[in-house]
């Protein structure tokens, strides 16, 4: 047997976070926790992965005990269940032994660069119009946001129409909450943005025959996060104009070549830092129809267990050329990180106002939605914004009250 699995560590890593998040510490609780594999084989060649968990979620140490003593190669193109982490180490460590690319392990190689985005969560207009400064000035091209009903969409696009250079387009996950009658005046008003360049999940899943309307009745390009009818039925229903390929190795080889097939465009969204970047840059360069963005999360980070970063040009980043993911592991930064902890958010109160002038305090985010019986979207005008303590008998009195109440009106 060849490459034979000696041992399988999964180990917890808790990377600070960028410097500018030191104001969001609400808004990006959680982000700072993901798991490091760590697979051991009988001639020594050690293969590294990472993934992004929740806080509460962190794999057990011997998740993977049931692989020692198989050969990494029986796991090509295959299921695991215990997220992309551990394929990434299994396939950085097989390119390793091969002495070759993981790309060469997978497909055909079709592009040597892969347009990629910058990310956040939810924030405020003025916030995301920094984000957007920001992700400029690093060499992106495309930005993806999740939207929330705290936030005004149309003020943040604004903003970020302002802020972004020329050709500089937005993603946003509508996160598939909503009916057609909301999201279709929105999505409508959104088009006549020229920096609004793609809308994920408009609709709740199961609304088949809305997807399909709506297709029919917008121009911006509609994104479905993942293919819950195994991939075919949604090509052939035409529910959407591109979609995001999830789940195991095997599973996103399988639905890019459906979609390839189709002359439809697939999508990755990778959450991890730079290991996971790379895995993502080599599914996404033999993908034939991967001709839109790639997300990942390594632009979250103040470090990583990397020695570098994958650079950031014109809005693409190159495939990694060395063998395996091609992306080295610093053992000392892996002792630092797995030693660090979660940072906790701190405590605080929602503060909400309406356009009515109406104000709301609440334990943390405060939603329009739970107040006007609407959906994400049908309030407008509002803004929202998160009360760090700051020790004034202020804060402690309002912050007593909506523990106890929950959300009141200000006074």
């Amino acid at each position: 047997m060849k490459l034979k699995i000696t041992d399988v560590e999964a180990i917890p890593i808790y990377p600070r976070l960028a410097a500018r998040y030191e104001a969001r510490r609400v808004d990006l609780y959680g982000i700072d926790a993901r798991t490091l594999f760590r697979v051991h084989t009988d001639c020594g060649l050690i293969g590294y992965g990472d993934q992004r968990v929740r806080p509460w979620a962190q794999p057990a140490p011997d998740c993977a005990k049931h692989l020692i003593g198989r050969s990494a190669f029986e796991f090509l193109n295959g299921s695991l269940n215990l997220g992309s982490g551990l394929s990434c180490a299994l396939y950085d460590v097989m390119g390793k032994f091969l002495e070759a690319p993981v790309h060469r392990l997978l497909g055909q190689q079709v592009r040597d660069r892969v347009q990629v985005a910058a990310w956040t969560r939810p924030a405020s207009p003025v916030q995301f119009a920094a984000e957007i400064r920001r992700a400029a000035a690093e060499g992106y091209q495309v930005f993806k946001m999740h939207t929330c009903d705290y936030h005004d969409v149309f003020a943040q696009t604004r903003l970020a129409e302002e802020a972004a250079p020329p050709g500089f387009r937005l993603h946003y996950d509508f996160n598939g909450n909503r009916a057609m009658g909301t999201v279709l005046p929105i999505i409508r008003e959104l088009a006549q943005h020229a920096i609004v360049g793609w809308i994920e999940d408009p609709l709740v899943r199961g609304d088949l025959e809305g997807w399909r309307q709506l297709r029919r009745q917008v121009d911006v390009p509609l994104i479905m996060h993942g293919m819950p009818l195994g991939g075919v039925q949604e090509v052939i229903l035409g529910l959407a104009d591109i979609y995001m390929v999830s789940g195991d190795i095997g599973d996103i080889m399988a639905q890019g070549m459906i979609l390839a097939k189709a002359n439809l465009q697939a999508l990755l969204q990778f959450e991890g830092g730079t290991l996971g970047k790379a895995m993502a840059m080599h599914l996404a360069s033999v993908l034939p129809s991967h001709t839109v963005h790639s997300i990942n999360l390594d632009d979250q980070y103040a470090e990583d267990v990397t020695t570098t970063r994958i650079p950031v040009v014109a809005g693409a980043s190159p495939v990694p050329t060395g063998p395996g993911l091609g992306i080295e592991v610093d053992e000392a930064a892996v002792e630092r990180l797995s030693r660090q902890r979660l940072v906790e958010a701190p405590r605080h109160v929602g503060v909400l106002r309406l356009a009515d002038g109406q104000a709301y305090y609440g334990r943390s985010w405060v939603s329009p939605a739970s107040l006007t019986g609407t959906q994400e979207g049908a309030t407008r005008g509002h803004s929202a914004e998160i009360w760090e303590d700051d020790g004034s008998a202020e804060f402690g009195r309002i912050w007593d009250r909506v523990q106890r109440e929950g959300t009141i009106r200000a006074e």
